[in-house]
């Protein structure tokens, strides 16, 4: 009879110590250290709409944590101003307060877009961010959507080492972008080996932050403009508001970034305008020396945060080209290789940041392992161009022994401290003269009517190239760089 009241005890004494536990368990932890999870990092609308468009996508979010845990806000970063809309166990709105979720549990957000396609007044890619705010923690889920009718390419795959990309012209693929619509990148565009991606004439084709066109390794890159209608690469941000115009703002997106090129397949660049990334072209032996070149012409590429054109162990041959307004180099060409430029311009006042390196470099070597250099053989020829800018000195080499190297300015105007009457790499060239041009806050690089530029060039480079990037006769009487003079009364 003694042991009931021991068992009656005991028994209390469990449900006693359950409740407690549950109660414990039901409480809300205030314990900044707990964080949510999420079902993904980001959340992209990949629609592409056709008209008035809106589309619903889900997120979950993940309470691993034992304790029970009170979400203080879940809101759209843009509120009212956002085309995002959210709902939380069917609450919606742009912010939704006081949410719980308990430990080891997990509740749907649901997001909601609308965009009208048609609106050129859209950004071609509408951002937002779903801000979680928990016990003092902020956490960030990046909402991505189209804003204009476009063709997007969108990042799929992603390899260790390499950046996030797309395939857009396979192996033995032959892939043609057209004018029809801007394309849009979001990652990279990647042209595989033995793959073949053409560009049209009058083809728009935008990239979003730390994006980027892609020629892996024997892939090929054909770009096909006009005179009239040239081939745009820029970011995708197109808007201008109080006095800010996005159009001229550097280092919006990656770069241009082509490997080496098969034998009988070189890559060309005809009549485009590459501007507004981090490089313009990164052109380089990757995998094994490049069995082609890389061939330019009537090309601008300017206002690139780091450098206009980086090359490693590559062949490049340039014609009427602009090189211009570079944070670092211009113009920077390294790992030896075999370099030809004929009535290019490469002008450098960059202003927004301190540019300790000059517009052109080159030199004859790479590094192996251990740092040492391993000498490469390196030609290079410029005919009929200049080279100018804010620097004092705006051209530096470096050279190793060992290995086969010449370079020669043939009627250039260079701005330098070196003597270059003293240089047997210098012909009939011009040292420190400014090339005055037209209006440089403005990207003319045209010359001006006092330019010492005017009638200084070499007759057999301008048969070459006998129009200037305006299709100016330039053969009677060849001025140095891309454009030709022309009088104000023509």
């Amino acid at each position: 009879m003694r042991q009931i009241p021991i068992l009656i005890f005991l028994f209390l004494l469990i449900l006693a110590f359950s409740i407690f536990s549950c109660r414990k368990h039901d409480e809300i932890s205030t314990n900044s250290e707990l964080k949510l999870s999420f079902s993904a990092d980001s959340v992209v609308f990949d629609t592409v709409f056709s008209s008035l468009g809106s589309a619903t996508r889900q997120l979950m979010i993940y309470n691993n944590n034992k304790e029970r845990l009170n979400i203080g806000s879940i809101r759209l970063g843009n509120a009212n101003n956002s085309p995002f809309r959210i709902n939380v166990d069917g609450k919606p709105g742009t912010q939704i307060y006081d949410i719980e979720i308990p430990g080891n549990d997990s509740l749907y957000v649901f997001l909601r877009v609308t965009i009208d396609p048609a609106d050129q007044q859209n950004p071609f890619v509408v951002e937002d961010d779903l801000v979680f705010e928990t016990n003092g923690n902020s956490q960030q889920v990046k909402l991505v959507a189209w804003g204009q009718d476009a063709v997007y390419i969108v990042a799929d795959q992603q390899i260790a080492g390499f950046p996030p990309f797309k395939v857009v012209a396979d192996s033995l693929e032959t892939t043609v972008w057209t004018a029809e619509k801007p394309y849009v990148v979001y990652g990279y565009a990647l042209i595989d080996s033995y793959g073949t991606l053409q560009i049209e004439a009058g083809a728009r084709v935008h990239f979003h932050d730390k994006s980027g066109l892609w020629s892996f390794s024997e892939g090929q890159l054909i770009v096909n403009g006009t005179a009239e209608a040239p081939v745009l690469f820029r970011g995708d941000r197109l808007e201008s508001s109080d006095g800010f115009d996005y159009r001229n703002v550097p280092g919006q997106w990656d770069r241009i970034w082509l490997m080496e090129a098969r034998a009988g397949a070189d890559h060309q660049i005809s009549h485009a305008i590459i501007r507004n990334g981090y490089i313009g072209i990164q052109a380089e032996s990757f995998l094994k020396p490049t069995e082609a070149a890389l061939r330019i012409d009537n090309t601008i590429i300017e206002n690139h945060t780091g450098m206009g054109i980086f090359s490693r162990l590559y062949a490049i041959e340039a014609k009427n080209t602009v090189i211009a307004n570079c944070g670092n180099y211009a113009l920077a060409l390294t790992g030896g290789g075999d370099y030809r430029f004929v009535h290019t311009t490469i002008a450098n006042n960059w202003s927004l940041s301190v540019r300790n390196n000059p517009s052109l470099f080159f030199n004859n070597f790479l590094l192996d392992s251990s740092n040492n250099p391993v000498a490469i053989p390196f030609q290079f020829a410029m005919g009929n161009s200049l080279i100018y800018g804010s620097n004092s000195e705006e051209f530096h080499y470096e050279f190793v022994s060992s290995a086969d190297t010449n370079y020669v300015f043939e009627n250039c105007l260079i701005k330098t401290e070196r003597r270059i009457a003293d240089w047997p790499g210098f012909v009939n060239s011009i040292a420190n003269e400014n090339p005055l041009f037209k209006d440089y806050e403005n990207f003319n690089y045209r010359p001006d009517t006092l330019s010492p530029v005017i009638g200084k060039g070499k007759p057999e480079f301008a048969q070459e190239v006998p129009f200037d990037l305006d299709g100016v006769s330039r053969t009677e009487s060849p001025d140095l760089g891309a454009y030709q003079f022309v009088p104000a009364n023509r």
